[in-house]
């Protein structure tokens, strides 16, 4: 029984291999042809290159910090349709983002901290060449809140500070600014809300937040008496990126006394490009990208937007960056007294 069943089928075999076989080609061919993807259109190639010719990549932050927030909101305002395009990317954070608009494709525009240029004078040594400005958005300043047997920079040394988390802008600037100042301490970097908790128990001397003013960590803070900020001259070890600022009464009124002022620094937080070539494509988008904004800067300062719009400049400078050519032939274009906006 076994020895007939056995020949019965491999003379089933030897008959229907071949067509099996034969098949099979054909199998693989359709479902080669089935993955492969549908030929574009002439239509889709079009829109596509329709969308892509006006549409700018806006490098801009964490999703928690204040820089994406203000790339949205000049997203929205300078929106036309398939006039003009931006998208506002999630990055790693600030300090961040001058390497996505080296590197990253994709990306025309950036909010950076002036500061990060540093990292890449010995990586870029033509950094400055390579990038230019559009608009120097707001200065974030620099804040040092001590413990009250703290009663100047000269007692910080090995003392512990935190400098926020890392990718934001106080974890990359107050080491690079304590370290202009000779400063060496035992640096943390943890939230500063929980930082300051540890402050007052004793654990930490000192927390750094580079930030615009006022904070509300210390508006609405309630400290001992001896809690304050340190203040920091500006002379020419900053001349290079940073800017002269103060703290005053009326912005910490629980932590300055009235009439006086706290002297330090601030950052500037600009809006930068790469220098495209003028006759270029890339070029031509930020150029419009120019255009849009700046003649909507109004938008920005209405209800509903960042507050930091309504004290936005739209000539002021940028420490170590020159500006983009097209931005400054829109100023030219503008009667004299009406480039600022307050």
């Amino acid at each position: 029984m076994n020895m007939y069943f056995r020949s019965g089928l491999l003379i089933v075999l030897a008959v229907f291999a071949p067509v099996i076989l034969a098949l099979q080609p054909a199998k693989v061919d359709a479902q080669t042809r089935s993955a492969r993807p549908p030929q574009r259109s002439q239509a889709h190639a079009a829109e596509q290159e329709k969308m892509n010719a006006w549409t700018v990549g806006l490098a801009g932050g964490l999703l928690e910090g204040a820089p994406i927030r203000l790339a949205a909101e000049m997203a929205r305002v300078a929106d036309d349709g398939p006039n003009m395009h931006i998208l506002p990317i999630v990055t790693r954070g600030a300090t961040e983002n001058l390497n996505s608009l080296l590197y990253l494709h994709g990306v025309d525009t950036a909010i950076i901290n002036s500061d990060a240029l540093e990292e890449y004078r010995i990586q870029v040594p033509e950094i400055q060449h390579r990038i230019t400005y559009l608009l120097n958005l707001f200065p974030s300043e620099l804040h040092i809140f001590v413990r009250p047997e703290i009663e100047s920079l000269q007692d910080l040394p090995g003392k512990k500070v935190n400098f926020n988390t890392q990718g934001t802008a106080a974890a990359y600037s107050g080491p690079l600014i304590f370290s202009r100042l000779s400063i060496n301490t035992e640096k943390t970097f943890i939230p500063h809300q929980v930082a300051l908790e540890l402050m007052r128990k004793g654990e930490i001397a000192a927390v750094v937040f580079i930030t615009s003013k006022p904070v509300d960590a210390f508006i609405r803070g309630r400290w001992e008496s001896g809690f304050k900020f340190l203040p920091v001259n500006y002379d020419s070890k900053f001349e290079d990126y940073y800017l002269p600022a103060t703290l005053e009464a009326g912005e910490y009124p629980n932590l300055i006394k009235p009439g006086e002022r706290v002297s330090t620094i601030a950052v500037p937080t600009a809006l930068v490009a790469f220098n495209w070539p003028a006759q270029s494509n890339r070029y031509q988008r930020v150029a419009r990208f120019v255009d849009y904004l700046f003649s909507r800067i109004d938008r920005l300062q209405a209800p509903g937007f960042d507050p930091k719009w309504k004290s936005i400049n739209l000539a002021a400078t940028v420490p170590g960056l020159t500006r983009f050519v097209a931005t400054q032939a829109w100023l030219d274009r503008q009667p004299r007294g009406a480039r600022a906006s307050q």
